[in-house]
């Protein structure tokens, strides 16, 4: 029995379709471990990320670990009250960046607890908090704002 052009057509965009989403799982599924917002510092230690490997980290500013200089270099301390990770970044930290406020880093992770950002985004207040973020602090038992998004 011949088919028609009709379901030719229909047989060669099912077949297409086919490969395409076959294609889009075996991609997702090599990168199942890299498809994370961030990391907080304990996830990073349980992980044990390479150094070299680009990363974005999130949680608390450390009290008492942001160091300046007039070259507007930074460094300050991302924790989750369990672990800590140093961060270097040089520019201007956004207005609401502030000691025990929520941080998200992204950069390159050097090995030894350091990573050297690029990118730093503060949170607003806890009402705007991304909330993989929120949820992290939860687990810890260190959220103290209101709603979630």
């Amino acid at each position: 029995m011949a088919m028609t052009r009709k379901q030719k057509r229909l047989s060669l965009i099912a077949a297409a379709g086919g490969v395409l989403a076959v294609a889009a799982g075996l991609i997702l599924f090599a990168l199942s471990d890299k498809i994370v917002f961030f990391y907080t510092p304990s996830d990073m230690v349980k992980q044990g990320i390479a150094a070299g490997t680009r990363v974005r980290i999130g949680g608390l500013v450390e009290n008492g670990s942001v160091k300046r200089d007039a070259a507007m270099n930074v460094e300050f301390r991302v924790t989750d009250t369990e672990k800590s990770l140093t961060v270097h970044y040089k520019g201007l930290l956004p207005d609401l960046f502030r000691e025990g406020q929520g941080v998200v880093a992204e950069g390159v992770y050097e090995g030894s607890d350091t990573v050297l950002a690029d990118t730093v985004l503060a949170k607003h207040d806890e009402n705007y908090m991304p909330k993989d973020v929120a949820d992290a602090l939860k687990k810890k038992g260190v959220w103290q704002g209101g709603k979630v998004p």
